[in-house]
């Protein structure tokens, strides 16, 4: 398949940015997008287009004659309410009330700590090794295939953006499951049209800042 052919790149771009691809073509893409700049740019394009379709709806004013219409449609109807409630009546309305308050609460709690990006990393027999999510704070790591290291060695985290410059996100806790703490640099670069690899280090990450071992692992982050 020619991956250079300007339609298809973008038709490969928009099925991943709306989530149309199956896990194999969606592995294949995510390679692709590791080697090639112009392709991880096509990729945020289509990602700021569907972002500007979640934006709020402006509110509209109804005009009077249109209340007046809806209003002369409807048979006026008495509403017979008596004049006292018995107390288990009243008791059931305010634990529902308060059962909805609970709710909402904790639906907002939730929500305000979603994750907006989400990687699957994998080795380079396409096995899915490591996934990262991307909260608004901090990175989620979860490891699903692993490879043992030693105690003198450390798995680190690595940002690659678009100039290629690696930018380390952190190094994985032991056993691969915990979370990486983000910087305001880091975040900034969350969103962006990144890659993500990791490489195996010295024990508590490199000594330069960049890539000294082999890279394992990679994938590219996309958004959810």
């Amino acid at each position: 398949m020619n991956y250079q052919t300007p339609t298809l790149r973008r038709a490969l771009a928009a099925d991943y940015a709306i989530g149309l691809m199956s896990s194999a073509a969606r592995r294949r893409f995510e390679q692709l997008l590791l080697q090639d700049a112009a392709l991880r740019m096509e990729l945020a394009q289509w990602q700021d287009s569907l972002a500007s379709l979640t934006g709020a709806v402006v509110e509209q004013p109804v005009p009077d004659r249109v209340w007046q219409g809806i209003t002369a449609r409807i048979d006026p109807q008495e509403l017979h309410v008596p004049h006292k409630r018995p107390f288990w009546t009243w008791l059931r309305v305010t634990m529902a009330v308060c059962s909805l308050v609970i709710a909402l609460t904790l639906g907002v709690i939730y929500t305000r700590d979603d994750a907006h990006y989400s990687a699957t990393l994998t080795s380079a027999e396409a096995q899915p090794a490591l996934r990262v999510q991307a909260h608004e704070n901090y990175l989620q790591v979860e490891p699903l295939a692993l490879a043992v290291i030693t105690p003198g060695q450390s798995l680190e985290l690595w940002a690659i953006p678009a100039d290629g410059k690696p930018v380390s996100l952190g190094v994985i806790p032991t056993g691969g499951k915990g979370r990486l703490e983000l910087s305001e640099a880091q975040k900034a670069l969350i969103g962006k049209p990144i890659a993500l690899a990791v490489s195996l280090e010295p024990k508590g990450g490199s000594p330069t800042g960049q890539p000294t071992g082999p890279v394992l692992y990679q994938g590219a982050l996309a958004a959810l």
